[in-house]
Parts: structure tokens; sequence; C-alpha cells
């Protein structure tokens, strides 16, 4: 343990051990699917999640420095949707007295191993106690991976079609083994579309095809196929549809910022509008359940349209493993509601139509520093479409969004088309 960790976990302790509330632990640094695999498949073990963070003193000490610092890996954990409560700077070595302290039964891993700074197993002490189950290891994806493709500027990663890889049709290997490695993949995809629970269905996920021109050519229009992949709750009476997209590589605490000003933004609005004001939130409780104001709509770019607008082997993550990266997110108790493969740069009308409706749209040359043009805001949009895209400095150009909207409200291009798949 750290010197600069604190010896004893803070606050009052739980009245019992729970069988449902679990406890998952780790560094989180870059944190990634493989993380949120983790994560999710700890919930469907209970009914809460505690997830212990380590300081970057302690992993120093234990592993090497961090990308990302304490504060950063501290948001992207409270992002994930499976996430109950996190823990800052818990022991690198578990301790049976901090999982006690938060009333979790059982610690639960993934089945590699982890060691501390001398060479011994970090989970000894749950592990002798009984109090370890494991789940599996997400393959082929880690930090150090990560870093290997940045360093290494490999492109192996790329994926020419994610369509034809979930159906078994396109990858290396033999037949048997492509079209067992989509089938894991469509059942990944499909455990991370699941809501709180991690048990029941939760967001509706949806590929948009259409020709290289459509997607990189930013004059381009073409209506393009709408596939469904997986249905969730959908949009509900009242919300408003909101879409974003970009390419949201490495997926870190920007984007989350990013999505959770969006959220506040649409609240704020709702706010003004009547939405929070007891008789409207009593009658959505009498027809089930009250929910939030917002539907967001998650675009994702496919590997070769942001490589041939970035160059060099961008994207470090590709078009699969970004996707579980936004699908796994959950802002200001919103998850990403629908997301959506292989959009175009640009807001075609054929990837966002809705019957009269309009929508406001302007031509760009290729990015080269951000930009945030604005466009005044309608009150009486159905879909929000900010400008702010993730292909060139992605916090940046986010953050500029939201500081031009929070100041002159002035700073996303407006659409009242929302994506024809959810538009009925």
């Amino acid at each position: 343990m750290s010197t600069t960790d604190p010896v004893s976990p803070p606050g009052d302790p739980a009245p019992a051990l729970l069988d449902g509330r679990l406890w998952v632990d780790g560094c989180f640094d870059f944190f990634h699917h493989g993380h949120a695999g983790a994560i999710v498949q700890a919930r469907q073990l209970g009914d809460e999640l505690y997830v212990g963070v380590h300081s970057d003193e302690a992993i120093l000490e234990n592993k090497g420095p961090t990308v990302m610092n304490l504060e950063e890996r501290l948001a992207a954990v409270d992002a994930c949707r499976w996430v109950t409560a996190s823990v800052p700077r818990a022991p690198y070595v578990t301790q049976l007295d901090w999982i006690s302290h938060y009333g979790c039964r059982y610690v639960v891993h993934g089945d590699d191993v982890t060691s501390d700074g001398a060479g011994e197993d970090c989970y000894r002490f749950v592990k002798a106690a009984g109090r370890f189950k494991v789940v599996k290891r997400t393959p082929s994806i880690s930090t150090t991976d990560l870093v290997g493709r940045m360093l290494l500027c490999t492109r192996t990663h790329f994926i020419r079609s994610l369509g034809a890889v979930l159906e078994g049709v396109e990858g290396p290997g033999t037949e048997g083994e492509r079209e067992e490695r989509g089938a894991d993949m469509r059942e990944r995809m499909r455990l991370y579309a699941t809501d709180e629970s991690a048990k029941a269905p939760g967001a509706d996920v949806w590929f948009w095809s259409a020709s290289r021109e459509a997607k990189t050519d930013d004059t381009a229009e073409e209506k393009g196929v709408f596939k469904d992949l997986f249905r969730g709750k959908g949009v509900r009476l009242g919300q408003r549809v909101v879409y974003v997209d970009g390419g949201f590589d490495l997926f870190s605490s920007g984007h989350i910022e990013f999505l959770r000003l969006v959220v506040e933004e649409e609240e704020r609005l709702a706010r003004e509008q009547g939405w929070y004001e007891q008789q409207a939130v009593d009658e959505r409780k009498g027809k089930g359940v009250d929910y939030g104001p917002v539907f967001v709509v998650a675009g994702v770019h496919d590997d070769h349209v942001i490589n041939e607008w970035k160059g060099v082997n961008y994207p470090v993550m590709n078009i699969y493993e970004r996707g579980l990266c936004v699908l796994q997110c959950r802002v200001s108790r919103t998850s990403i509601s629908l997301y959506l493969l292989d959009v175009s740069l640009e807001l075609t009308r054929g990837s966002t139509s809705m019957p009269s409706s309009s929508a406001h749209r302007s031509r760009r040359p290729r990015p080269t520093s951000p930009r945030c043009p604005g466009v005044p805001p309608t009150p009486s949009t159905t879909a929000r479409r900010p400008s702010c895209l993730s292909h060139t400095t992605p916090t940046r150009r986010q953050r500029r969004w939201v500081s031009t909207e929070r100041s002159a409200r002035t700073g996303s291009r407006t659409s009242t088309r929302a994506p024809s798949c959810i538009a009925s």
C-alpha cells in the first residue's frame, strides 16, 4: 500500500455483508471495453457493484506510471452504466477490511493473474477467505496493447466492414473460426447493450451502411441502409432525440464530459418546459416508471473514414472497440440509448430522415484545427446534433461547443430530423 493512501477505509461501515453487493478494483487506466467487460460480468452476479480505483502513487510503486490521473480514471469508472459507486484510493492489494467496510461479501476479477510490485497475488487475502469470484477476461484488449498501437503506428486492428465481421464473413482464420469470432463479438455487443442491471435489454443498436463517397465526401448525400441489430427500451413519450457523432477514439473523460454537458443542457431546457414538475412526474410514473427527458443517439464513424481524414494509424481503437466504449457509457443517469455504426462524417439527409422536418446543414473543409461554427438553436427541434466531431481534437472541439452553447446559445448545428430508425 502506498504511503499516501489511507490505511483504513473512510466513512461509516456498512451494517452487514450483502451477498448481492460485489467489489471490483483496478487501475482502469485508458478505460476501455475490456474494463467494462469485467464490470458488466461482475454486475450480473449481484445487485450492486462497488469499484475500487487505485491511486496514481500505488500504481507507480507496483506497476509503473499511469497515462490518466486518478480524477480522470474515476470519471471513466463513474460513467460506466453498471457501477453503483466508485471508491478512490483503494489498496493495490485487496484487503478484507476494505471490502467488508462497504458491505461487499465477494470480490470479482478476470481470469488473468494480477501481481503487486513484489510479485505476489493481489487477491491472495480474499482468495484465502473464500470471498473471490472469477469472470472471463475480455480477449485482445489491454492498456498495454493500446499503447503499443500508438508507439508502433500499426493498422492491423482496423476493421474493413464490421457487419461482415459480425456475420463471420470477414477476418482471419478458417470459416469456422470467423463464424465463432463473429458470434462472440455479437454476444459481447448484446451484453454491453443491457440496462443498469446487466440482465435486461437497455440500448438500441443499429448499423447504417452507405457508399464510401457518402461517408467521406462532405457534399454527398445518400439514404443508405439501416440494420436493426439489438432492440432496447427505445424512445419514450415526450423525450427529445439528441444526435451526436464522432470517432470517440481512446474514449476518455473528455468525451464523457462532452456527453454529460449535452445531457445537462437538455435537462435545463426540459426543466424550463415543466418536465420535472410534480404533475408531469406523476403522469410518467402512472404509466409505469419515470424517465429522463433526453434520448441520446451516438454515431460512431468507421475506421477507414477516420483514417482518411486523420491519417497515420488513426483510429487507435477500431470501430467495434470504440462502439463498445460508447455503448457502456452513462452520463447524468442517462444511458447512451442508441448508437449507429458506419455513419458519415456529415449529418446526411439519408441518415436522419423524419417526415415534415428540416435540417440546418453546412459544407465545411477537411478539419485542420478545432472549429465549431454556430447556428442559433431552434426551441422546437426534435433532434439536436452538435457539430463537435472528434476527428481532430475531441476534447477541445467538444468543449468548445459546450462553451459556446452556454455563453451565446449558438454552438451547434440544429436538426429537426431524427434518424429514420427511430422516427417511427
